[in-house]
């Protein structure tokens, strides 16, 4: 159902889709395990790169909001400096975003091996672990923070009716150059029109920013 321009969605019609509910849960299944191993050389030198950048922690967990907000750990490889999470409430007034998420395109807090792997997506392997535990999916919104969850309006929540992804709709197409509502909205459509096609298609383009980087930051 759309109304002026926004989406809105049927949770009980999404929790219906038992057969597509059960052959994401199975592809993520296998494709997670396959990604944590055909991986790992890059995962041993990303951990080699970002020891020799700043001898910081090479992984980096943070508490975020899944499907029907339930918080779990999202692993990442930390592309920021360590302590950044204290240094963000100096930072609000430079928030370049609208809305419930905060993005700067030149935090202070990344180091020089994160923004690397910030671009390329690299930093987000380690959610194959999330993934592998299924509290996150291979395709999906974006995973929030529980402050940016605090700010939610009704409609905006919609976008925890389904499992938070590694990559989603809104990654791979216009990501850092929308505001939060173009970003709710992109999210919406996704979880309203989801399929297999769909999620391949999502795919394919994910690894298609990988070596071609899109306006991540």
């Amino acid at each position: 159902m759309e109304k002026n321009g926004k989406i809105f969605i049927n949770k009980e019609k999404v929790n219906k889709q038992y057969f597509y509910r059960t052959c994401k849960r199975i592809f993520d299944i296998v494709a997670s395990l396959l990604g944590l191993i055909l991986l790992s050389p890059v995962f041993l030198i990303v951990a080699i790169a970002i020891k020799l950048d700043d001898g910081g922690p090479v992984f980096y967990n943070q508490s975020r909001i899944g499907k029907d907000g339930k918080k779990f750990k999202m692993f990442k490889f930390r592309s920021m400096k360590v302590n950044a999470d204290k240094e963000i409430d100096k930072l609000q007034q430079q928030n370049e975003v609208k809305g419930a998420m905060f993005k700067m395109k030149n935090d202070p807090r990344i180091t020089k091996v994160g923004r690397f792997i910030r671009k390329t997506s690299i930093d987000e392997f380690p959610q194959l672990l999330n993934v592998l535990l299924g509290e996150m999916s291979i395709v999906g919104p974006r995973p929030p923070l529980p402050r940016e969850v605090a700010k939610y309006t009704d409609y905006d929540k919609q976008r925890l009716f389904v499992c938070p992804g590694c990559t989603g709709l809104w990654q791979v197409t216009l990501r850092n150059s929308v505001g939060f509502d173009e970003m709710v909205n992109i999210d919406l459509y996704y979880i309203k029109h989801r399929s297999l096609w769909l999620d391949l298609k999502i795919m394919i383009k994910t690894i298609k920013v990988i070596f071609v980087p899109n306006t991540a930051y």
